[in-house]
């Protein structure tokens, strides 16, 4: 999968643009600025966008062409992308107690990485961090604007609910939307959106 990875993003053009998540965006100015981490982040478009509203970005991906396209991104809109890790996600932990939000924007995996990744981003969670979520829904098959075509990487409200019972989920929402995210994230959509809090 990183040969995969690093191949996509050897391309000039931006697989999933240069702008970000609009659920993520929005969600993300109701916050007062702080610690956020964005794993599985690719290009960089999402923290690039953190980092140009004040926000102290750790982003972490294991292609290292992501990582390289993401600092491109970065200096284009004139900002800094201080911590770009490269790593496997089934092997990342990170510091418990860290960050005011972590943001989850179409990162799919198969559910026992899932949901053992899911427990270290709420480990590491301040009190009243914030979890941003938004990925594919297990409808999404019935789509071909992106995402895996492998049921079990794809996401339904039962088990999201289930993954984050810890935290006091504000808002979940399965809904069709129109993307216009790049080359591969394009057309009408079937997808999650979730806002969970730490208490």
């Amino acid at each position: 999968m990183k040969q995969f990875w690093n191949e996509r993003f050897t391309s000039e053009s931006y697989m999933y643009g240069e702008q970000p998540n609009v659920f993520y965006r929005d969600q993300l100015a109701y916050l007062q600025p702080g610690k956020l981490l964005l794993p599985g982040e690719g290009e960089g478009r999402n923290a690039v966008c953190a980092a140009r509203n004040g926000w102290e970005v750790t982003a972490v991906d294991y292609s290292e062409a992501g990582k390289d396209k993401a600092m491109l991104l970065a200096q284009k809109y004139q900002t800094r992308l201080e911590k770009y890790l490269i790593e496997d996600l089934n092997h990342f932990t990170p510091t418990d107690a860290s960050f005011n939000a972590v943001a989850l924007i179409f990162l799919h995996m198969i559910p026992g990485e899932r949901v053992s990744l899911h427990k270290k981003l709420i480990d590491s969670l301040l009190p009243g961090g914030v979890i941003i979520l938004e990925a594919f829904s297990k409808n999404q098959l019935n789509y071909h604007s992106g995402g895996p075509r492998n049921k079990d990487m794809l996401y339904d409200i039962e088990s999201l609910k289930e993954d984050f019972k810890l935290l006091k989920i504000e808002f979940i929402q399965e809904e069709i939307v129109f993307l216009e995210e790049g080359l591969h994230h394009h057309g009408e959509a079937s997808v999650l959106r979730m806002v969970a809090r730490k208490l």
